[in-house]
């Protein structure tokens, strides 16, 4: 060997390193094919190359394409590629041999040919009928297959009329071969790694989409909650992430934060898994295993029966008819008015009153028969606790059970082995229930001590409750009522006024209502929010 081609074998070997470093460094599979031809092409100085991807092991894809002395860049930046037919490996079942594309993966082996028009083993008539209308003339012809961490063959690199330092072209030689080879494995295990990642980020997006849709399934009424408050945090966050001044300013985001913050939304109530359905789906507060409001109507008809009876009873005993059955009706007037008493009570409102409580608890005071003829209190214990919530549905030991889901997150989040670019997402999804004030659950934190991005779900969260048409134990609340309802909490230390502030100048409550709300709702414009609440909460904005 002479030393100027020894020379050249050692650069050869270092742009090879060079390729390889440069491909380490590269994520975009387009971008990486782009690199793998181009350096493959400088390894040989070869004037052309193409790309195949094999697609479902019965055809090749061409990818990329380019030749230089024709201008010619097809796939990747280049012009689309989707004109050129796939090249099939299988003809009527039997293995396409005279494609020597085809036939480099199906016998998995490399094919060296140094002049396409004096070979016999393949068909070149599509090469040469695209020679006769370029003018070209196709010459050597290198084909590699690319093979994965499995063995498994991904694709082909072809290289077409390597050129020596004159520019005349000349067959490919044995170090070239060589190199090339060397190369396409390289980049068979970027390519492989690539596509592996991508199947387990699928996989693992696919997992946590499940387990809302788990929760979709066990409870209609928060399954949709799931769904909708992912996007309005992440409209929220984005808000924020456009500030040029103010108070978050220096807020900004990543890819990576991006899709953190998006995982994070989608697992923020992953616990309520864990919470029984009759406590979720508590949409009365009799509801139980099934609403007693039904048992509570039982009694009530054996009580009518009773009037009933007994009036029958009296008649026969003498008593003036028209007395008894005037009585009958004023007593089953008012056991009909105690009822809906109760059927109203029953339904969660936002407060309840003090003549109301009394009121149950005078009617708990009545008896009924029971079928050995005992007199029985016509409400348990229970039934006026429940029937007594002020607000909502829920009894303190309910919400407690409720709360817990939050708790249930993060311990559910924080035993998974999240990567580094996802090691925040127990912390963003577990504190969209704290307070800015140090009040909220599970932890107390205070507003420093929390992300800005658990701030944003904070307020979606609770956006997303108020807005919401299909919970069981409230009305569809307009957005003016919403939105006031918010400003209130931005002031009284519960979410992030700042982000309030933002949620409501961007307009991000607006368009998730016009996606999401019904028109009936949309009961105020961007103007009028914007003069109405926007610097409603500067007296608390530099508060913790």
């Amino acid at each position: 060997m002479s030393a100027n081609e020894h020379d050249r074998q050692l650069a050869a070997v270092e742009r090879l390193n060079e390729i390889g470093i440069a491909l380490s460094k590269e994520h975009d599979e387009d971008r990486v094919l782009e690199l793998i031809l181009r350096g493959a092409k400088d390894l040989t100085r070869a004037d052309g190359g193409t790309i195949y991807s094999v697609v479902d092991d019965q055809a090749l894809r061409f990818r990329l394409l380019r030749t230089d002395s024709l201008g010619l860049a097809h796939g990747g930046s280049g012009a689309p590629i989707a004109s050129f037919p796939d090249i099939p490996l299988y003809i009527a079942g039997a293995p396409n041999h005279s494609s020597v594309v085809a036939h480099a993966v199906l016998e998995r082996t490399t094919v060296v040919i140094d002049d396409a028009y004096t070979q016999q083993a393949f068909d070149f008539s599509g090469t040469r009928a695209f020679d006769a209308r370029t003018g070209y003339r196709s010459t050597s012809m290198l084909t590699v297959p690319m093979r994965d961490h499995r063995n498994d063959i991904i694709g082909v690199l072809q290289l077409l009329n390597a050129q020596d330092d004159a520019g005349a072209i000349t067959a490919f030689s044995p170090h070239q071969v060589r190199l090339v080879e060397s190369l396409a494995s390289q980049a068979s295990m970027l390519l492989s790694n690539g596509a592996l990642a991508r199947q387990v980020g699928a996989l693992f997006e696919s997992f946590v989409k499940l387990i809302a849709g788990a929760i979709d399934e066990k409870s209609p009424y928060t399954g949709k909650h799931c769904r909708r408050v992912p996007p309005l945090t992440m409209a929220l966050a984005e808000a924020a992430h456009r500030q040029d001044d103010g108070p978050l300013a220096d807020f900004s985001m990543s890819d990576d934060d991006r899709y953190e913050l998006h995982i994070a939304s989608w697992l923020h109530d992953c616990g309520k898994i864990t919470t029984p359905e009759w406590v979720m789906d508590k949409a009365t507060k009799l509801q139980g295993i099934h609403d007693r409001l039904h048992d509570i109507r039982t009694r009530a008809a054996v009580i009518r029966l009773s009037i009933h009876h007994q009036a029958e009873r009296d008649i026969a005993a003498g008593a003036s008819p028209s007395e008894v059955r005037q009585r009958e009706s004023a007593d089953l007037a008012d056991l009909e008015d105690d009822l809906a008493v109760l059927e109203r009570c029953n339904q969660g409102g936002e407060w309840m009153d003090d003549a109301s409580i009394a009121r149950i608890h005078a009617i708990a005071q009545r008896t009924w028969p029971d079928h050995t003829g005992q007199q029985q209190a016509f409400l348990h214990p229970a039934e006026i606790e429940n029937l007594c919530i002020r607000k909502g549905t829920l009894l303190p030991a309910e919400r407690a059970i409720i709360n817990h889901h939050i708790v249930a997150t993060i311990d559910m989040l924080e035993q998974l082995p999240f990567p580094r670019h996802l090691r925040n997402v127990p912390e963003i999804a577990g504190g969209h229930h704290e307070r800015m004030d140090g009040t909220g659950y599970p932890r107390g934190l205070r507003r420093e001590n929390m992300s800005v991005q658990a701030r944003c779900m904070g307020i979606a969260d609770v956006f997303e409750a108020l807005t919401a048409s299909d919970r069981p134990y409230k009305r569809a609340m307009p957005l003016s009522q919403a939105l006031a309802i918010l400003a209130d909490m931005s002031t009284s230390g519960h979410i992030d006024p700042d982000l309030f502030s933002i949620f409501i100048a961007e307009g991000v409550w607006l368009d998730y209502a016009h996606e999401h709300l019904d028109a009936s709702q949309i009961d105020i414009d961007l103007p009028s929010a914007r003069a109405r609440f926007v610097g409603a909460s500067d007296t608390c904005a530099e508060s913790p």
